[in-house]
């Protein structure tokens, strides 16, 4: 059976099966570890029976379970201005190891991601995905979010290839009840004009 737990120092020397994916951004050791210290709630893991990591996922705080490897996991954060009705959960990362890939493990961290970020008063969700990355698109359509805007080359090549684009997509939560944070824009922005 897999099991859910909060996200531990530990496990970012055990968490590669899940990170070196190319689909999967990957970031320094003090990166994880500045989410770990800001939002631990917002981390998760997902391991297997046999302690193999199957995925993580940042969002709100787990109760105690028992340890094994993760095999998926989610990060994020909260962040936004209540007063401008743009307070909301983010989902910085959102990774499943490709053997354990098409078990419903992404759509339920997504879920619990989201029921934190209900809990912590958010507006709505919102995520990054590479225009390129149709799986992960289709997956977050399932979800409820729709692409709120284009963001061009967010994302950095490597080898000489272009940049390419990301989508913002979004998923409205009972706060904003009339919907306003999901209404695409109607035009692109480049990262520097993202708040």
């Amino acid at each position: 059976m897999t099991s859910l737990r909060a996200f531990t120092c530990d496990d970012l020397f055990r968490f590669n099966n899940i990170n070196l994916d190319p689909l999967t951004e990957t970031y320094g050791i003090p990166f994880y570890l500045q989410y770990l210290a800001h939002w631990p709630e917002y981390f998760i893991v997902a391991e297997a029976p046999g302690g193999e990591l199957m995925g993580y996922t940042v969002r709100g705080p787990l109760s105690q379970q028992p340890r094994c490897a993760p095999c998926v996991a989610v990060m994020g954060k909260a962040e936004g201005s209540v007063a401008r009705e743009e307070w909301h959960g983010h989902v910085t990362a959102l990774s499943v190891a490709p053997e354990f890939r098409r078990l419903g493990l992404a759509a339920k961290l997504m879920e619990l991601l989201e029921e934190i970020s209900e809990k912590k008063g958010g507006f709505f969700v919102d995520l990054f995905v590479r225009v390129s990355n149709q799986v992960a698109v289709n997956m977050y359509k399932q979800l409820g979010y729709s692409v709120y805007r284009t963001v061009l080359e967010y994302y950095s090549a490597s080898n000489g290839e272009p940049d390419e684009d990301a989508y913002d997509m979004r998923k409205a939560l009972s706060r904003d009840s009339e919907k306003k944070s999901i209404i695409p824009l109607p035009h692109p922005v480049r990262p520097e004009d993202i708040e």
